[in-house]
């Protein structure tokens, strides 16, 4: 019989004492989710043995009605302690070699002589990872971190951070599935072997690789075989100027390299629990179970939208909350500010200049930075627009980041170093901080460059309200199963130097996969469901009552689609609305008006492009009954042919297998919701006044976007082939856009954003409506019979003001 430990007298009084000081902050994942088998003995495994840990899990297994973690466990003649810690791999000197057992095979011999299985639950306790509401010099010097911790130093952890505390379980290990007949002690280290990984995982979910030493990292950086051939390269045969270059490359590591500190950290998750709680009413973020399942076994690199300043700071802020490392942000090289930079860079910010042409040698620093970054497993975060969003929409992904990232990748696979997993994600503003910033450039004024006293500036409005925010992340995607199915060759890709030629084609394809992950995983705030309505009327002005039903409208086809909603109803989204200063409610005897001031117009277009993607094709769809009342099937599927693969690309929209398939399920959705009518094979349009009204409101979505394609197609057909370059083609129909929204009173500097041209002729490339020679454009006979298909869609006034338009092309 195995002697049970004998029972320490303070024990009883400790664990009191630790009940009365601890609060747990976090705690991963819910007990009742771990799929405990209630019929089998529980034994918890900690990585270490540890005084405080085993009396607050002794604390926590009685609060959460868990098995306890205080009464030894008796399987026949065999006692076994509740708790159960891995052997320690470390010797010293002053200690001797230990002659005992591992733990784990009193465990299997009471298993094997029984015959009753044990379930081992490894659990991870982290002191002050994250002090809060309370943060100072003590809390920051005693929270945990990668450094090996000693008993005062876990003293004062506990009496510092016992009001911050992370615990996560791990799932039940169970020894009938580990015990294969072999001799007890092959058994007991393959089980300490797969804890320990377990234990190493999540240290590294939690705390992120070990940071080194940012001087070490520049060294290693500058001495690295590809930089030293860049220097080699610029110095040819002088040692004066290599050495120079050298220095040089030093410099370049200093300018961008993070300083990332744990303290530093723990310090800002204080600051900025603050802001948000002054800011705004909550943070809703979705979706990180996905990534905590990822975290610590690969790479991951963030990829948000990108919206505004804040989304550097939100992000950080809640991974951190969340039991997860903060990522390494790359962040332009504007924003290494004084004051600004040096927290930021302590926050795990590294700066990059915009543009890397005509400067090998910072290249090569930059991308080795960033290869040893990816390398050593830290998490990345990074912007694949380039820029915030002025429109609202999703801008074109850029190639520059994702480019380095996949060579990094394939030189690291030669290394055997863990995958990579790029993680979409999707940030919604209620309210953004830049409105006015975003509302003066798209009307032509000019970006003004960062500095101390524009944030200064910006913390004046800290005390207006800006409702809630949304973190939602996307379907994750690996690289290596992305490049499977791409290029199955390519790890052929073997030398350090190689540059396969799909490598370009890899990107691109890359980059607008990950753009329409990101669209994918939106969900839609009041602001966004109260813009995509009012915005939908000719004057900005609907009333109440109907405005509640094209909501509810619009809510149940984001049901159908399984888009978030937010909480409550129609009436108390137009609240929500108002409370935030972007609608006004007139009450009036025959029923109450809401209207949008032009201004006010003009920035709830920002919001209603975030999402207007999530309403493309039921928007197209509506928009083809516009002057037509009825259409089949087929008839509609060729009238919409043309324009669909082009909008798909313009919204970064996930194409459907079948174009004649979701076109059925959406007039479905319409029927459903009594704004068309079926007769057989042909679709109707309602002959109710209020369900015609709402077909109209969705229709006009997409007029815009139509109205753009119809332009440019007209100038570009209105000229031989190779007439246009592409920047010409841009610009021309840019001007008529601005004319068309002049003459029809729209004030809607977004609707000719030049950007949104550029990407309408990338998009007609793609498709292969056009072709690029010596930099001309040209198309053929497809393009005008495409065009001409489509501009039935147009109802007769609609097509004769836009051809009127089109005509100072000519001019």
């Amino acid at each position: 019989m195995a002697n049970a430990a004998p029972v320490n007298p303070l024990r009883a009084p400790l664990r009191r004492l630790i009940d009365a000081w601890t609060q747990v902050r976090l705690l991963e994942p819910a007990p009742a989710s771990l799929g405990l088998d209630p019929d089998l003995t529980t034994l918890y495994v900690l990585p270490r043995s540890s005084l405080s840990d085993g009396l607050l899990l002794e604390v926590l297994t009685r609060q959460q009605d868990l098995p306890d973690a205080i009464t030894p466990r008796q399987l026949g003649a065999h006692t076994l302690p509740a708790q159960l810690s891995l052997p320690s791999t470390r010797r010293r000197l002053w200690q001797r070699r230990q002659g005992s057992r591992s733990p784990f095979q009193a465990a299997i011999e009471a298993y094997r002589d029984t015959g009753r299985d044990i379930q081992l639950v490894p659990v991870s306790i982290f002191w002050g990872r994250a002090p809060g509401k309370r943060f100072g010099l003590w809390q920051l010097l005693a929270a945990d971190s990668w450094r090996l911790t000693g008993r005062l130093r876990r003293l004062l952890a506990v009496m510092v951070n016992g009001r911050d505390l992370e615990v996560h379980f791990g799932a039940p290990l169970r020894l009938a599935e580990l015990d294969d007949g072999r001799e007890p002690s092959l058994t007991d280290r393959k089980a300490a072997r797969l804890l320990r990984v377990h234990f190493r995982r999540m240290r590294s979910r939690v705390l992120g690789p070990d940071l080194s030493h940012r001087r070490t990292m520049i060294e290693g950086v500058a001495r690295s075989e590809p930089v030293r051939r860049a220097i080699d390269d610029q110095a040819g045969q002088s040692p004066r100027q290599r050495s120079r270059l050298t220095r040089r490359a030093r410099r370049y590591g200093r300018e961008i390299a993070s300083s990332m500190s744990y303290p530093v950290l723990r310090f800002l998750d204080g600051v900025l629990r603050r802001l948000w709680n002054r800011l705004y009413d909550g943070v809703d973020a979705r979706g990180l179970e996905s990534v905590k399942a990822l975290a610590g076994e690969h790479t991951l690199v963030y990829v948000p939208c990108h919206r505004s300043h804040i989304d550097y700071l939100l992000l950080s802020y809640v991974l951190y909350t969340q039991g997860l490392m903060p990522p390494h942000i790359a962040a332009g090289r504007n924003l290494d500010m004084p004051l600004i930079g040096p927290l930021l860079r302590r926050g795990g910010a590294f700066f990059m200049r915009r543009s890397f042409r005509g400067q090998p040698l910072y290249s090569a620093v930059f991308k080795e930075y960033l290869h040893r970054l990816l390398n050593r497993g830290h998490p990345l975060e990074y912007f694949i627009e380039g820029g915030r969003s002025r429109s609202g929409r999703m801008l074109p992904p850029r190639p520059g980041m994702l480019s380095m990232t996949l060579d990094s990748f394939l030189r690291s696979q030669r290394e055997g170093t863990p995958s990579l997993v790029f993680v979409p994600v999707y940030i919604g503003y209620e309210r953004i901080l830049e409105e006015a910033s975003y509302q003066r450039e798209l009307a032509g004024g000019r970006k003004r460059k960062e500095s101390p006293l524009a944030l200064l500036r910006i913390v004046r409005r800290l005390r207006e309200p800006h409702g809630r925010v949304a973190v939602n992340i996307g379907d994750p995607l690996s690289l290596a199963d992305f490049l499977d199915h791409l290029r199955p060759d390519w790890r052929d890709a073997s030398t350090e130097d190689a540059r396969p030629d799909w490598r370009r084609a890899a990107v691109t394809e890359l980059g607008e996969t990950l753009t329409r992950r990101i669209n994918a995983a939106a969900s839609l705030n009041p602001v966004n469901l109260v813009a995509l309505g009012i915005l939908a009327t000719p004057h900005h002005a609907i009333e109440a009552a109907l405005l509640e039903r094209h909501l509810t409208l619009l809510a149940a086809l984001g049901r159908e689609s399984a888009i978030a909603l937010p909480p409550g109803e129609p009436g108390d989204w137009i609240d929500q609305v108002r409370s935030l200063g972007m609608l006004e409610y007139h009450p009036h005897a025959l029923g109450d008006l809401v209207t949008a001031a032009p201004a006010r117009a003009t920035l709830l277009g920002w919001y209603r492009n975030n999402v207007l993607h999530l309403y493309a094709l039921t928007g197209l769809a509506a928009f083809a009954f516009r002057h037509q009342a009825s259409h089949t099937l087929d008839g509609l599927e060729r009238l919409l042919a043309p324009s669909w693969p082009v909008l798909v690309r313009e919204f970064a929209i996930a194409p459907a297998a079948s174009l004649r398939e979701a076109l059925a399920d959406t007039l479905e959705s319409l029927a459903t919701q009594g704004l068309l009518e079926r007769d057989a094979e042909t679709w109707r349009r309602t002959t109710s006044l209020t369900g015609g009204e709402q077909l109209r409101m969705l229709g006009r979505l997409m007029q815009p976007p139509l109205e753009r394609g119809y332009l440019l197609l007209s100038v570009l057909l209105g000229e031989a082939p190779g007439h246009f370059t592409r920047d010409a083609l841009t610009e021309r129909t840019r001007q008529l856009a601005e004319r068309l929204a002049r003459l029809t009173g729209r004030d809607s500097p977004e609707f000719f954003d030049a950007r949104l041209f550029a990407g309408l002729v990338h998009s007609l490339e793609a498709e292969g409506w056009l072709r690029t020679r010596e930099g001309r454009l040209y198309y053929g006979s497809r393009l005008r019979e495409g065009a001409l298909r489509g501009q039935t869609l147009f109802d007769p006034a609609l097509r004769h003001r836009l051809q009127r338009i089109a005509r100072h092309a000519e001019v």
